[in-house]
C-alpha cells in the first residue's frame, strides 16, 4: 500500500510502498477514502524536519541536552549512532481520516465490515491507503455524511473540546481569535450551540471567507471596538484562541476582550506569557485545551479500548468525534466551503509544499484522496530484490534470518549488530504496522518486509528467528518458532508469567529441538569476561552489589502493564539477575525483595533484591527509578577472597588484589556484549553446539523474576525451585 512518510534527517516527505497492516484485537482495518492534512501540527513537523542539524538543536534545546547527557554516560560513538538512527526513522503523518472498515479484530464492539467510519489519532488515522484504528478512535458515519466531510472530524473534535472546556451557557457571547481552519470549525460549533460570536484574524482573505460562510468577523485592529459594541461594553463570556503563532498577542488580546471573570481557552499553539495585570484585575479563568478530549494520551483508553463511564466523563475524545459527525449529519456544520485543495495520495508531497509555503499559494482545508479498490498485492508483504537461498532449513551452515519486530531497539542496536557480524542471510522482517519493517528491510538489506509474523515463522527458507517484539509476544512467538523447527534468539524477557515459561520448558524437553537463546548480553561484555576471569581463582563465595539507575517511566508506560511489559523487574530486572548468575555460575536459590512506597508516582520500580546462591554467595540488586539520569546507569561491585572488582557502566573495570590495582577502560563507547552474544549464538547453531547459556540458567533467571515479584508482595524472602535438565 502507499503511505506518506516524513524523514527527520533530510526533511523529505515522500510516498512509499509498505506492507499493509494486519488487524489486531480491539481494532478495525480501514480502507482510507480521504484524509485531512493538518496545516498546523503537520506543518510544524515538516518544517522541523527540514532544518539542518544545528537548527534542529537550536529549536529543541531539550533534545540537545538529552543527547549530551547520553554522550557523557555512554560515550560519543553510541550516542552518535543512536541519534542518527533516530533521525533516520521515518515518521508517519496524519491524524484525521475517513474510510470503510474491511476487517475487524477480536473484541471490537459496535463496528462491522463495510461500516463507513471517521478515524482519529496520530499513528492511527495516518495518510495511508489502509489504517488500523482502535475502538475508541472510530465513529460510524450516517449515510448523509460523505467522506470528504468526515475527514474533518478529528479537527472538529479538537474545536469542540475547547468549546466544552468553557462550559458555555445559552446566550453567552464568544470571541474566536484566529479564523483559520480550526477557528472556522470552532465558529461552526459555537453557531450550532446558539451562541453569538465574533471572529478575529489578521488576514483579510480569511475575514472575507468567514463572512461568506455567515460569521461576523473583523480584523485584529478592529477587535476591541467591535467587541464593545457586540457585548455592550461587558466583554465576551468566552474567548477561544485558535491562532497558530509563537507571539503572545492572542493571549493579550483575549485578556482585553474578556468580561470580568470570563473564560479564556487556548485551543491553538500560541505564546503563553500571560500578562498578569489584565488577567488579575478581571480574575480571568485561563485553560489550555488538550487536543480532542478526555482519553487523549491515555494508552488504556486509546490503545486498549477501555472507555470511561459516561456518567463520570460525559465527553471523551471518542464521544466528541461522534458528536461532530452528528453535527455534520444534521447539517448544523458544513465543512465543504473550507476545502480549498484536493490531492491524490500520489501527489501528497505537493500538499506539503503547499502548507509549508513553498508554493506561496493561500490554502485552508487540504485533503488527500485514495483509490477505492483492493490492494494490488497481498496484504502483509513487500518484496525486495530477490536474493537466492537454499530451501533446506535443516542445513545450519546456510543460515537465513527472520525477524519479528522492527522498533527502536531493532533498528538502533540489534540489526546493526547483525549486519556488522555477517554470516547469515537477512531474509524477512515483520512488524505489526508493516511500516517499520519496510524501513528496516531497505536499510539493512532483507529480502522482504511483512506485517505478518506467520509469514516469517512459516517461511521454509528461514531457519533462525529473532524475536524483538513487545514482551507479551515473546513466549508465544518463541513457542511458534520452535515448533516450526527454527532456532530462536529472543530478546529479554523470555516470558512474563509462569504458564508461558513452563510451556517453553515443556517444548524444549523433546529431543533434537532447535536452539533457544535469550538476549542476556551483559555476560558477554569484554569487561564482564575480564571480571569473571579475575574472580575465577577465588575459593570463597562472593558478595556482589549491582546498582541500576534505571530512570523514571510514566505510570502509563507499557512496560508497567503486567499484561504487556510484565513490569520493570520481570521486563528488565532479568538482565541483572542473569549477570549475577553468570558471575556465580549458578542460579539463585532464594530471593528477598523490598521496595519503597510508590506514593502515586512509581510502580514497584524502586526495589532492593537480595539473592542467595548454592555456594553461599550473596547478590544485591538495587533497581532504582528515583535517581538523576545524568548519573551512569549501572555499577557492579564484587568482593571475593581478598579481591575487589568494580565495573562502572561497562565503560571501566577496576580490579584490586594484594594492593595491586588494574584498570581497563572503554573511553569512546560502552560494550555491553550485544555483538559477542549474537556471534556466539550463530556459532552454536552452525556447529551443532549446546545452547550458549545453559537452559537451567535461562529458565532459572526467568523463574527468579516471578518469585521476586511474589517476594515483593510480602516484602520478604522466598525459595526458588531449581530447573534441571
Amino acid at each position: 500500500m502507499k503511505q506518506l512518510l516524513q524523514y527527520m534527517r533530510d526533511g523529505k516527505t515522500i510516498i512509499v510502498d509498505v506492507p499493509a497492516p494486519l488487524v489486531r484485537p480491539g481494532t478495525a482495518l480501514v480502507r482510507t477514502a480521504v484524509s485531512l492534512v493538518s496545516a498546523g501540527t503537520e506543518r510544524m513537523l515538516v518544517e522541523f524536519a527540514e532544518k539542518n542539524l544545528l537548527d534542529k538543536a537550536r529549536s529543541r534545546p531539550d533534545l540537545l541536552r538529552q543527547v549530551l547527557d547520553k554522550a557523557r554516560r555512554e560515550g560519543i560513538i553510541p550516542t552518535l549512532e543512536a541519534t542518527f538512527n533516530r533521525l533516520d526513522q521515518p515518521m508517519t503523518l496524519g491524524y484525521s481520516s475517513a474510510g470503510t472498515i474491511i476487517a475487524v479484530g477480536e473484541g471490537l464492539q459496535g463496528f462491522h465490515p463495510n461500516d463507513r467510519v471517521a478515524c482519529a489519532g496520530g499513528g492511527y488515522a495516518v495518510h495511508a491507503e489502509y489504517a488500523v484504528v482502535p475502538q475508541n478512535l472510530l465513529a460510524v458515519l450516517p449515510a448523509q455524511v460523505d467522506f470528504d466531510s468526515a475527514s474533518f472530524a478529528t479537527l472538529g473534535a479538537i474545536a469542540m473540546h475547547g468549546f466544552r472546556l468553557a462550559h458555555p451557557q445559552i446566550g453567552e457571547r464568544v470571541a474566536i481569535i484566529g479564523m483559520g481552519l480550526l477557528g472556522l470549525l470552532a465558529a461552526s460549533i459555537v453557531r450550532a450551540a446558539g451562541c453569538p460570536l465574533l471572529g478575529i484574524d489578521l488576514d483579510p482573505k480569511r475575514i472575507h471567507l468567514a463572512k461568506q460562510i455567515g460569521f461576523e468577523c473583523v480584523l485584529r485592529a478592529e477587535a476591541e471596538s467591535a467587541g464593545r459594541a457586540i457585548t455592550r461594553g461587558h466583554g465576551f463570556d468566552i474567548i477561544l484562541i485558535c491562532a497558530d503563532t509563537r507571539t503572545n498577542d492572542p493571549i493579550e488580546l483575549a485578556g482585553l476582550l474578556a468580561r470580568d471573570r470570563g473564560q479564556v481557552i487556548a485551543v491553538g499553539a500560541v505564546g503563553l506569557d500571560i500578562p498578569r495585570k489584565i488577567y488579575y484585575e478581571k480574575e480571568l479563568n485561563f485553560q489550555v485545551s488538550r487536543s480532542y478530549g478526555p482519553g487523549r494520551y491515555d494508552p488504556a483508553y486509546e490503545e486498549n479500548g477501555r472507555d470511561y463511564p459516561i456518567s463520570f466523563v460525559r465527553w471523551t475524545e471518542g464521544r466528541n468525534l461522534e458528536a461532530f459527525v452528528e453535527l455534520l449529519a444534521n447539517g448544523q456544520v458544513d465543512v465543504k466551503p473550507l476545502i480549498t485543495h484536493r490531492f491524490s495520495i500520489e501527489q501528497a508531497p505537493d500538499a506539503y509544499d503547499l502548507i509549508t509555503g513553498k508554493t506561496k499559494e493561500p490554502f485552508l482545508g487540504v485533503i488527500l484522496t485514495y483509490p477505492q479498490k483492493e490492494a494490488d498485492q497481498p496484504f502483509g508483504h513487500i518484496e525486495n530484490p530477490a536474493i537466492p537461498i537454499g530451501s533446506s532449513r535443516t542445513k545450519t551452515t546456510n543460515l537465513a534470518l527472520g525477524v519479528l519486530g522492527a522498533g527502536n531497539y531493532a533498528s538502533s542496536m540489534f540489526l546493526p549488530t547483525v549486519q556488522k557480524t555477517g554470516g547469515i542471510l537477512l531474509k524477512g522482517i515483520a512488524s505489526a504496522s508493516g511500516l517499520t519493517a519496510r524501513h528496516a528491510s531497505q536499510r539493512f538489506g532483507f529480502t522482504y518486509a511483512s506485517s505478518s509474523e506467520q509469514e516469517i515463522i512459516n517461511d521454509p527458507d528461514i531457519n533462525v528467528i529473532a524475536i524483538l517484539t513487545r514482551h507479551q509476544q515473546h513466549a508465544r512467538q518463541t513457542i511458534a518458532a520452535l515448533q516450526q523447527g527454527k532456532h530462536v534468539f529472543c530478546e529479554k524477557p523470555l516470558a512474563i508469567n509462569q504458564a508461558e515459561l513452563m510451556e517453553i520448558v515443556s517444548i524444549l524437553a523433546a529431543p533434537d529441538m532447535p536452539l533457544l537463546m535469550v538476549g542476556f548480553n551483559r555476560r558477554y561484555a569484554p569487561l564482564a569476561i575480564h571480571l569473571k576471569e579475575f574472580l575465577s581463582g577465588a575459593k570463597e563465595p562472593l558478595v556482589a552489589q549491582y546498582r541500576i539507575n534505571a530512570g523514571y517511566l510514566p505510570l502509563n508506560h507499557w512496560l508497567h502493564d503486567p499484561n504487556q511489559g510484565g513490569g520493570r523487574i520481570i521486563g528488565e530486572g532479568c538482565h541483572f539477575i542473569d549477570f549475577l548468575t553468570f558471575l556465580v555460575g549458578a542460579c539463585p536459590t532464594t530471593v528477598s525483595a523490598q521496595a519503597i512506597p510508590d506514593a502515586g508516582r512509581y510502580c514497584q520500580d524502586n526495589v532492593c533484591l537480595t539473592l542467595t546462591f548454592p555456594n553461599g554467595s550473596i547478590g544485591s540488586i538495587y533497581y532504582l527509578a528515583n535517581g538523576d539520569k545524568s548519573v551512569p546507569k549501572e555499577r557492579v561491585e564484587v568482593f571475593c577472597g581478598g579481591q575487589v572488582g568494580v565495573l562502572d557502566d561497562f565503560r571501566s573495570l577496576e580490579l584490586v588484589k594484594n594492593g595491586s590495582r588494574k584498570i581497563y577502560r572503554s573511553p569512546l563507547k560502552q560494550d555491553k556484549g550485544h555483538r559477542s552474544a549474537w556471534q556466539i549464538f550463530l556459532n552454536a547453531v552452525k556447529n551443532g553446539e549446546p545452547a550458549p547459556i545453559p537452559y537451567e540458567q535461562l529458565f532459572g533467571v526467568t523463574q527468579t523474576t516471578f518469585v521476586a515479584m511474589d517476594a515483593l508482595a510480602i516484602q520478604g524472602q522466598l525459595m526458588i525451585e531449581p530447573f534441571h535438565r
